[in-house]
C-alpha cells in the first residue's frame, strides 16, 4: 500500500456550538483530535468538509488572510509552550497584539495586565529570565490585552507543576470573569475541566453526544 495516498480522518461528524461568555473544556485522550478541533474552530486550520462559523463569519470559506483578520479582531490564544518572543521583554510580548491592532494605549494596558497577573516588577525581563509559571502569566496577559471575545487555550497548565498550574487556572478564570470572555480550553487536567461550565469529550475523532455536523462559535 502506498502510505502517502492513505487518508486519515482526524475529526468525523463533529458538531459543537459554544455560547457567548461560556466556559467549555474539550477533553479526551492523546491523539483523539482535541487540538485539531481547537485549531479548526479558531480558524488556524480549515476542515476538508463541513462548516465553521466564528462570530457569524464563515471560516471554512475564508482564506488565510481573512481568517487572520477575524482572529485579530475577536480571538486570543494561550498555548502550552507559551510561545513568547525571546528577544522581547515581558511587557513588549504583552503589547505586541495591541500594537498589531493599532491600539494607541498598548503600553498602558500591558502595564495594567502585568499588575493583574502579579508581574508588575518583571516587565523588563526577557522570557529566559522568567520561570515557566511567570511565562504563562505573560502569555495570559498577552491573550487578554485586546479584550478578545473568545479565548482559546491549548493545555495552558500542561508544562507546569501542580501548584503553579492551580495558580494559572485561578488567574485564567479570574480574568475571564472580569472580561466576560468566552473560554474554550483543551486540557488533560480534570480539575481545570471541572471548573468549566461544560465539558465535551473527543474520542477517536468523534465528539461524544453532539448532534448535527456543524461547528459554530457564536
Amino acid at each position: 500500500m502506498n502510505l502517502s495516498s492513505k487518508t486519515i480522518d482526524i475529526l468525523q461528524n463533529v458538531s459543537l456550538e459554544v455560547n457567548a461568555g461560556e466556559t467549555i473544556a474539550i477533553v479526551g485522550s492523546s491523539g483523539s483530535g482535541k487540538t485539531t478541533l481547537l485549531s479548526i474552530i479558531a480558524g488556524l486550520d480549515i476542515p476538508t468538509s463541513g462548516e465553521v462559523y466564528l462570530k457569524g463569519q464563515a471560516l471554512h470559506v475564508a482564506d488565510e488572510e481573512a481568517r487572520a483578520a477575524i482572529r485579530g479582531q475577536y480571538v486570543g490564544f494561550i498555548f502550552q509552550q507559551f510561545l513568547l518572543i525571546p528577544s522581547l521583554t515581558a511587557k513588549e510580548n504583552i503589547m505586541l497584539p495591541a500594537e498589531l491592532a493599532n491600539m494607541d494605549n498598548a503600553e498602558v494596558l500591558a502595564q495594567e495586565l502585568l499588575t493583574k497577573v502579579g508581574l508588575s516588577e518583571r516587565g523588563d525581563h526577557f522570557p529566559s529570565q522568567l520561570s515557566g509559571g511567570e511565562q504563562q502569566r505573560v502569555a495570559i496577559a498577552r491573550a487578554f490585552i485586546t479584550q478578545p471575545d473568545i479565548l482559546f487555550a491549548d493545555e495552558p497548565t500542561g508544562n507546569l507543576d501542580n501548584t503553579t498550574g492551580a495558580q494559572i487556572e485561578n488567574l485564567l478564570f479570574e480574568l475571564h470573569q472580569q472580561a466576560g470572555t468566552t473560554l474554550v480550553v483543551v486540557t488533560h487536567d480534570p480539575k481545570l475541566a471541572e471548573r468549566c461550565q461544560r465539558q465535551v469529550v473527543m474520542n477517536n475523532g468523534h465528539l461524544e453526544e453532539q448532534p448535527a455536523p456543524l461547528v459554530e462559535v457564536v
